[in-house]
């Protein structure tokens, strides 16, 4: 479910320890969805007071998740998101090497953030059960929830999930430009149907 993050930014303990909050979260959700905000914008978009998000900002800049996007200051300053997307599951990714196996601070903070993403998944899901009559027909065949059924060795799993990663890196900014294209988001959750072995 991980796509590239920005240069420099890798979820080591540091990074996870700072994320796993939930207003930073939420934080970093809207930013990602919403573009670059100031604290005052992100504060009324999340119900919160522009303090909050102003100190929760300067926190998760620490650790590069968001970044000054260089446009005023102060609580004026505007922000942006330092990744597209994150690794919430707590499997194995390339953004999570830099964790030790041992640390259990950051075991904990994985697990609340795939808990967390399990949440805004299903705010969003939720969000399209309620609107999806105000869309044109063609995005309603298109949109909602599907899964699939597979039988793979843990290897080919692998190469399912960079198979599709590759699909959606091609279509990432596919219609950018085009004013019938719309942001998607695609969530990846391959779980397993059998149970574990041994």
């Amino acid at each position: 479910m991980s796509d590239s993050l920005a240069p420099g930014v890798h979820l080591d303990s540091a990074a996870l320890a700072m994320l796993a909050h939930p207003l930073r979260s939420r934080l970093l959700a809207e930013l990602r969805v919403g573009g670059p905000a100031t604290a005052t914008m992100l504060a009324a978009a999340l119900q919160t007071n522009s303090g909050a998000t102003s100190y929760h900002l300067r926190k998760l800049a620490q650790v590069a998740l968001v970044v000054d996007a260089g446009a005023g200051s102060g609580r004026r300053r505007l922000w942006r998101a330092g990744t597209e997307s994150l690794p919430r599951d707590g499997g194995p990714s390339e953004h999570t090497g830099d964790i030790n196996d041992t640390d259990a601070d950051a075991e904990a903070a994985l697990g609340w953030l795939a808990r967390d993403y399990l949440r805004h998944f299903s705010d969003r899901a939720e969000q399209w059960l309620d609107t999806q009559d105000l869309w044109p027909a063609g995005w309603r065949e298109q949109v909602g929830l599907s899964d699939h059924l597979v039988q793979v060795t843990a290897g080919q799993l692998s190469a399912l999930r960079e198979d599709l990663s590759e699909v959606l890196e091609r279509y990432r900014r596919i219609g950018a430009g085009n004013p019938d294209a719309k942001r998607v988001s695609v969530y990846l959750c391959p779980l397993p149907v059998d149970r574990p072995p041994g």
